[in-house]
């Protein structure tokens, strides 16, 4: 697209405005996986805690965000508004504000920022080179579900760039902005369901007379694996749940129970709820 440079993919620089815990696992995922050295990532951060925690593996450390916008090419905003919450959303709004002279369009702009949509992004910014990403919390153990949208500058070179990035803390798939609310109610959401069932399997596994510890490990390595088992084998959750479920036996038996509960409908409508939530929320 004219006038917009290339980001030189083996010798740009990463800057975080922003040093919270989702900055930390992507800035760790990046150099574990050798994608670039701690020498080319910086941030700024707030606090003496924060600061210690990026200095630990190597990141160049700055006293301001506008340090770090005039030694980055790709810069991440990874401050976490709270979502419907206008005064925090404006307050992200001044972050940009404030260094938007610095936010030239040879820079490639990211936000992490659950809620804000890539319009107000790229109003606030002055130019669209800008792509939204939207990452869940198992980033932290780099198994992320991520879903970024491009902005109307930013190019597909651009997109391969932050994909590659992203792609260091679990998995990134690229969707139309319209889908974010969805994503929300389904990844973004989806880990606290997940922790809630296998809380309640490891409840049933002490109910059944297991120790409570050995409940616990065995329903976090059976969701994981049965996690694994979808992804791997490609093969439809309803073909995988029927090879389990012997005619007459005991996974039939308790598949039943869950039916009778309304297990599938209650899924289907937490995500949904969530998603409205969401809508609700950035509508405001």
């Amino acid at each position: 697209m004219a006038g917009v440079a290339p980001i030189q993919m083996d010798t740009f620089k990463l800057g975080f405005i922003g040093a919270g815990k989702m900055a930390e696992s992507i800035a760790k995922g990046v150099i574990h996986s050798g994608i670039m050295p701690a020498s080319r990532i910086c941030t700024a951060p707030r606090s003496s805690g924060r600061c210690d925690a990026f200095e630990s593996f190597g990141v160049k450390i700055f006293q301001s965000n506008r340090q770090v916008v005039e030694d980055s090419d790709v810069v991440v905003f990874s401050v976490k508004p709270q979502v419907g919450n206008l005064q925090s959303l404006a307050r992200f709004e001044g972050v940009v504000l404030e260094l938007r002279p610095q936010l030239t369009k040879k820079k490639l702009l990211v936000s992490v920022a659950a809620g804000v949509k890539l319009k107000d992004l790229q109003e606030w910014a002055g130019h669209s080179r800008f792509i939204r990403v939207m990452p869940n919390t198992p980033a932290a153990v780099g198994k992320a579900a991520t879903v970024m949208s491009l902005g109307k500058s930013a190019t597909e070179e651009d997109g391969e760039l932050i994909a590659n990035l992203f792609g260091a803390i679990g998995k990134i798939w690229k969707a139309d902005e319209k889908y974010f609310d969805a994503v929300t109610g389904l990844s973004g959401s989806g880990p606290a369901y997940i922790f809630l069932a296998i809380e309640a399997l490891a409840d049933g596994g002490v109910a059944a007379g297991l120790p409570r510890e050995l409940a616990r490990n065995l329903a976090s390595q059976t969701v994981l694996g049965a996690a694994e088992m979808s992804i791997s084998t490609g093969k439809h959750p309803g073909q995988l749940k029927d090879e389990v479920a012997s005619p007459g036996g005991t996974t039939i038996a308790g598949i039943h129970e869950l039916e009778k509960g309304g297990f599938r409908g209650i899924l289907i409508n937490a995500v949904v709820a969530a998603a409205k939530r969401s809508k609700d929320l950035s509508a405001n």
